[in-house]
């Protein structure tokens, strides 16, 4: 008597299938999103052409930044070898350019940076521990939000000297509080998972728990504010600059050309177009990855 096997063959079985996590599902959705993925492109080359064209450039042209000549005063773009032209002392406008994207961008960048370290920080601590550390820090929070952050900008920006360093470290001081408080509102809801109380069963410190398992679980929102915070700089450093309260000449700033040129603008309005195309240009590139950022760690949108 034959007997048949009910056994199903080995090319008919399936290996299970793995779900991804949320940063393999992020990064396919950022891959997919054109948009996104262009204006990081153009972030990363915007940053790094600022970093390392300056020299290149100045070998190549001979030009110096700060070198003025008032006989090539308002120069046309492409005249006497000067590609977008010279300003009203007869410097080069691309050089001023590249060296005002550097420092544009480092205080977007290092302000950001560390508003961000901070409000998450100060976030978590206030979060996790509640009582009296919570009812401290939320009396900061709540007190440098009555008051308009622009004026506590201008009131140390005239008390202090206002040089790139100077202006990174008032962004910083005074633009953690928003991220402080979404961490903090977070946190409360983490801390009270069920890994957390594992954690705290097994005998883990607080600052292990907060720096192991609940700091993890914020990369994406620390991600997205880094983003977004960097562009919103990059539009404080510039209205500072039109105050007259930001970076000082000579050293050039994307804000401080603007507001220079802006005097200018009848004879020389080349000098007005391009500072005001990168500043656009930048903050837009720098709010698109935010929000496609947003959108790659939200589950429900990484997951289609």
């Amino acid at each position: 008597m034959e007997t048949t096997s009910t056994l199903p063959a080995i090319s008919t079985l399936q290996t299970p299938h793995r779900s991804l996590s949320l940063g393999e599902a992020a990064l396919r959705y950022i891959l997919r999103d054109r948009l996104t993925l262009f204006a990081l492109s153009v972030l990363i080359f915007l940053t790094l052409f600022c970093i390392f064209g300056p020299p290149i450039v100045e070998n190549t042209t001979g030009f110096d930044p700060n070198r003025t000549n008032v006989l090539d005063r308002y120069l046309k773009p492409g005249e006497k070898g000067h590609l977008l032209g010279t300003d009203q002392l007869g410097r080069d406008q691309f050089i001023r350019l590249l060296h005002g994207g550097r420092i544009s961008l480092f205080i977007a960048y290092s302000a950001s940076i560390m508003s961000i370290v901070i409000g998450v920080v100060l976030g978590i601590i206030a979060g996790f521990n509640g009582g009296l550390v919570d009812d401290i820090i939320t009396w900061f929070i709540n007190t440098l939000s009555s008051i308009p952050s622009i004026f506590l900008l201008i009131l140390f920006s005239t008390v202090f000297s206002p040089s790139p360093t100077t202006l990174v470290m008032l962004l910083a001081l005074l633009g953690w509080v928003s991220t402080c408080r979404l961490t903090r509102g977070e946190v409360f809801t983490l801390k009270e998972r069920e890994y957390i109380l594992a954690a705290r069963a097994l005998g883990a410190s607080t600052p292990r728990i907060m720096f192991s398992h609940i700091l993890p679980n914020l990369l994406s929102q620390i991600i997205v504010a880094l983003t977004i915070d960097a562009g919103v700089l990059i539009l404080i450093e510039s209205g500072l600059s039109f105050l007259g309260l930001g970076v000082q000449q000579p050293t050039a700033s994307w804000g401080n050309m603007l507001t220079a040129a802006r005097t200018y603008f009848a004879t020389g309005v080349h000098l007005v177009i391009w500072p005001g195309i990168m500043i656009t240009f930048t903050v837009l590139c720098f709010y698109i990855v935010g929000d496609g950022l947003r959108d790659a760690f939200d589950p429900r949108m990484s997951r289609r």
